[in-house]
């Protein structure tokens, strides 16, 4: 595997403006590393901001969709789509938000065979039908979502994200966005005391 993180470079966190460095600097001391999307996008400031505050605005909230299942979304999406670099992390944060190690490896691989209780079937469901063939996305699709018990600010937090996320796995796929390494263990084992 490449060293690099990017095809189209990468910053250091001491080289990001101030407000960028210390926003990303705290994510980096809870997680322990700097995540390389934020390293990756940071030759362009503006965005990486713009970026940083919708993708906050989106996964954390606190109504509606529960934090484990805005993760769901994001990797049921990103294996649409076909992100490796969103799959590994998200993967990883959807696994220890939801104290499971194999919900994220089995909707990433097969959604649609995933053993998912009704609620997850239905946002599952709902996120890849406007991922996959959003054309043909309609009422029929909001119809099941709120037949299976999500409301209305479930519905838009699930497009919302489906959405989201569906621009940020092209631009993991314009980079080539190599996955930290430490993404790929995290959630994996229980915690030792």
């Amino acid at each position: 595997m490449s060293d690099e993180i990017s095809r189209f470079g990468s910053v250091q966190l001491a080289d990001l403006p101030e407000d960028l460095r210390e926003r990303i600097g705290a994510i980096a001391e809870k997680s322990g590393f700097v995540p390389n999307v934020f390293l990756a996008l940071g030759h362009r400031p503006d965005e990486l901001r713009a970026f940083c505050d919708y993708h906050d605005a989106l996964m954390q909230r606190d109504s509606g969709l529960t934090k484990a299942e805005r993760e769901l979304v994001v990797v049921a999406t990103s294996a649409a789509n076909h992100c490796t670099y969103c799959i590994v992390a998200h993967g990883a944060i959807l696994r220890v938000r939801a104290k499971d190690s194999q919900l994220a490896d089995l909707v990433a691989t097969n959604p649609w065979g995933a053993q998912l209780d009704e609620r997850r079937r239905a946002i599952v469901d709902l996120a890849l039908a406007l991922a996959q063939d959003p054309a043909l996305f309609g009422e029929q699709d909001l119809t099941a979502a709120r037949e299976a018990g999500l409301s209305e600010d479930e519905i838009w937090d699930i497009g919302a994200i489906t959405a989201f996320f569906a621009m940020s796995n092209r631009l993991a796929h314009l980079m080539a966005l190599r996955p930290n390494e430490e993404f790929f263990l995290l959630g994996r084992m229980p915690k030792r005391r």
